[in-house]
């Protein structure tokens, strides 16, 4: 067993066998091919001299410094593993009873977990799955970049022209646009006058926008109660921020194109979709989190990656609450509880389920715990899907609100 503690130049390795004897001196190698050849030279050597003929290697995975190291490891045939930096955490007192953290002590902790089997196999998607993941990941970067100037843009609108709001319930819609990018200032709207605004939406065609708007923008231009002063810097931060919004929406066209040429390839994912409720994104994301069905055996392992398998606290008498473990990938587990509300509120046989877990007479679920149970569903519907290569039948569904009747 070979613990190794990754870092983002320098790595350290520590070599032990299953008695724990420490085999060989720590090894220092750096995050690069010259690095990686001398690790597996080390490694060559401990399996000569001690008479060893298989290495399985633990790391953390701190972050993306471990993504090159284990690529390095898979194509020369040495097993993977990754221990949960909490449990390093937590096990480095046992040896010394000091909390103490360097490059000579964490190599050992983390050899030591691998050594008693506390250990998780990785896996690192392939081919098409990895596209996808990329690809989602990207998408995800560009929507909370999209996100973070929305919330620039509402803070410049009430600093400098509060009443906007009232006028337009979305910035983001095209009427908004042309107002915020080429008068937005109450003064600039004063200076174009209802019909020169009226006037410049109908050269976009934008008919829902009239007189009417054009005079309640102005209204609110007069009676604007927004800050006066540094408007030409003002305007400048403003436009640069609706450039920056303008090239994040044409990155996000250009990604969703590619996300909908790659999740179709996948077998069984049309059938998904025709899950009324359930769109691209999801079924993106979803695929994107779990990767290759084919390695799970039970919809409850995906349940369990995503964080969405009961946790108890009892003890004795004591019968606590239960709760979700929360462990797992949390994107995942965030991107079914944002998917499953659309499904709800679209999908009858979900509707109806919900329903039920929530007004039945033995133990009502609240919503939000509903909603969690129609996760799980969710998955367990995917995998089936998927797995047999069948189409969704809402009956089956429905079958779950029936119950035998007490005699």
């Amino acid at each position: 067993m070979v613990g190794v503690d990754v870092a983002s130049m320098t790595h350290f390795a520590r070599a032990f066998d299953f008695r724990g004897i420490e085999l060989g001196k720590i090894i220092r190698i750096s995050n690069d091919v010259q690095g990686f050849r001398l690790f597996k030279l080390w490694v060559n050597e401990l399996k000569g001299k001690y008479n060893r003929d298989t290495v399985m290697v633990g790391m953390e995975p701190t972050g993306h410094y471990w993504f090159n190291f284990a690529q390095f490891l898979k194509d020369s045939g040495i097993r993977i593993v990754l221990v949960n930096p909490f449990h390093v955490k937590r096990s480095k007192e046992l040896d010394d009873n000091n909390p103490t953290k360097n490059d000579r002590k964490d190599p050992k902790t983390i050899a030591m977990l691998v050594k008693d089997g506390r250990y998780q196999v990785p896996y690192v998607p392939e081919g098409l799955y990895s596209e996808l993941r990329t690809a989602m990941e990207t998408r995800w970067h560009i929507v909370q970049g999209l996100n973070a100037i929305g919330n620039r843009v509402k803070r410049w609108l009430s600093i400098y022209f509060p009443e906007f709001s009232k006028v337009f319930s979305a910035w983001e819609g095209k009427g908004a646009l042309i107002v915020l990018k080429e008068f937005p200032t109450p003064e600039k709207v004063l200076q174009k006058g209802v019909d020169g605004i009226a006037a410049r939406w109908r050269k976009d065609k934008l008919r829902p926008l009239g007189l009417k708007r054009a005079m309640r923008l102005v209204e609110a231009a007069k009676n604007s109660v927004g800050v006066r002063e540094g408007l030409r810097a003002a305007e400048t931060s403003l436009r640069m921020l609706l450039a920056e919004y303008e090239m994040k929406k044409q990155q996000l066209e250009e990604i969703m194109v590619l996300v909908e040429e790659l999740i179709y390839q996948i077998p069984g994912i049309k059938e998904v979709l025709k899950i009324k409720g359930i769109g691209l994104v999801t079924a993106a994301g979803f695929m994107a989190e779990v990767g290759d069905l084919s390695r799970f055996d039970h919809p409850k392992q995906i349940q369990k990656l995503a964080g969405l398998n009961i946790r108890e606290n009892s003890s004795g008498k004591h019968k606590g609450k239960t709760t979700i473990s929360k462990r797992g990938r949390r994107r995942l587990r965030a991107l079914l509880f944002q998917g499953i509300m659309p499904v709800v509120a679209k999908n009858p046989e979900f509707r109806r389920l919900h329903q039920y877990y929530t007004t039945r007479a033995q133990n009502p679920l609240k919503k939000k715990q509903s909603l969690i149970l129609l996760c799980c569903k969710l998955i367990r519907i995917i995998f089936a899907l998927m797995k047999k290569q069948v189409a969704y039948d809402p009956q089956k569904m429905m079958n779950d609100i029936q119950r035998p009747v007490a005699a």
